[in-house]
């Protein structure tokens, strides 16, 4: 299996990491696919717990909807299905965190069944929540990892007949997990995961492994959560210092696992280059990337101001707003501030909650609007200058691009040289 390799070749001493991509936005997943086409690897495309779950999740979709959807867009750009791989991020009771454990960690199992049986290979067990009924302070670990051990249980049951080494799920464990989809709050600095925690973490959930019967799964524990020392939020970046990191570094090449790293969105190509090296080898990037859809639809608005009579312009920007406006669940408790502060985020945050909200029908229409009223032809110069700062690109070609180019700085990381172009 892809991943595998990627493993064994850290552990041979060598800088080789893979781009986990954590986003269901067509656009971001049809570009992975093509550009992974064009380096010869094996894409690895992520779905969260609040993404897709038994019930739908914020995208409507169980986890066989989500195979199905990415095995359309797969079909879209002509890619062999068989070589993505497929991941569950932060797979627990993360989003019943409020209902008493029995509760929340019987729909946890239900969800875990789903995708593995959906063909979900790459697992992330994330227990690291509190639930209702929980004990006053912070979560003990032995509890942590008991219910990690119980859901990799439930997941091996739900193995499929017949599926040779390479199905077989990895496990992806660690209790210091980063918020999904960035920081919450200003932060000036985070702490690099402690050794010594870390070191806990692996042998306390190995031991609850063993004590659920699960050596064999065990040894497809191919990876830990830490916090490297890198952050987001709807205002700043926290850039990847490797001196801080240096003792956690040098403690995972005695082990059989690599480092995960959440959050690394926005990071420098030197930054995502150093984290690889230092063995957090798997990058995880989403925001980044519908962040950068964002900013070539808003490119392409600005030229179609030019290019189109007033009232036939798409006004997507405008259609944007009055949805999520009309709909502030996704954003609103994430963007502090007054209304005119809370009107630029809505725009123009790194968090990026704007992500929620392309698929609804509105947006949607607006966007095909837009689309065609540029057309298929290389849009002027002048205004790719101004608005874009390339020329010689049609509008599907500058939504690509834009994509692009955060994805050739995560697999230039990787440590992937272009097989053909």
């Amino acid at each position: 299996m892809y991943i595998d390799e990627i493993v064994q070749s850290q552990k041979r001493g060598e800088a080789k990491g893979i781009t986990s991509i954590c986003s269901a936005h067509p656009d971001v997943i049809k570009q992975m696919l093509k550009v992974s086409q064009t380096y010869g690897i094996s894409p690895l495309i992520e779905a969260t717990c609040n993404q897709v779950n038994q019930f739908g999740g914020y995208t409507g979709m169980t986890p066989k909807k989500f195979v199905a959807y990415v095995r359309g867009l797969a079909e879209e750009v002509n890619f062999p299905l068989e070589t993505i791989i497929l991941g569950g991020d932060h797979l627990g009771p993360n989003v019943w965190q409020n209902e008493p454990a029995e509760s929340a960690m019987q729909k946890s199992s239900v969800m875990i069944k789903d995708y593995v049986q959906a063909g979900f290979v790459k697992i992330h067990l994330d227990c690291s929540m509190k639930l209702g009924d929980d004990l006053e302070g912070l979560l003990d670990i032995e509890v942590s990892a008991k219910r990690a051990a119980q859901l990799a249980g439930v997941a091996e049951l739900s193995i499929g007949a017949g599926l040779v080494p390479a199905q077989l799920p990895r496990y992806i464990i660690g209790t210091e997990v980063p918020i999904p989809g960035g920081a919450h709050a200003h932060e000036e600095s985070v702490s690099v995961t402690n050794v010594a925690d870390v070191q806990q973490t692996i042998q306390i959930t190995k031991e609850a492994f063993y004590r659920e019967g699960l050596q064999s799964a065990w040894e497809r524990v191919i990876g830990v959560v830490v916090q490297p020392g890198v952050e987001f939020g709807d205002d700043f970046v926290l850039g990847y210092q490797s001196e801080k990191a240096k003792e956690l570094s040098k403690f995972i090449e005695s082990q059989e696992m690599i480092y995960e790293a959440h959050s690394t969105d926005y990071q420098t190509k030197d930054a995502l280059k150093t984290l690889v090296s230092d063995h957090f080898a798997i990058l995880k990037v989403g925001p980044a990337l519908t962040f950068a859809f964002r900013e070539a639809v808003f490119a392409l608005v600005m030229i179609e101001n030019e290019l189109i009579a007033k009232d036939t312009r798409s006004n997507i920007m405008q259609v944007l707003d009055e949805v999520m406006l009309k709909h502030p669940e996704h954003w609103k408790k994430y963007y502090r501030g007054d209304e005119n502060e809370q009107a630029f985020k809505r725009r123009f945050s790194l968090s990026d909650r704007m992500r929620y909200y392309w698929v609804q029908p509105e947006v949607q229409d607006a966007l095909k609007v837009m689309m065609k009223n540029l057309g298929n032809q290389v849009l002027p110069y002048a205004l790719l200058s101004q608005f874009v700062g390339e020329a010689s690109l049609r509008a599907d070609e500058v939504v690509a691009r834009k994509i692009n180019n955060v994805l050739q700085d995560y697999l230039t990381a990787c440590s992937f040289q272009r097989r053909f172009t």
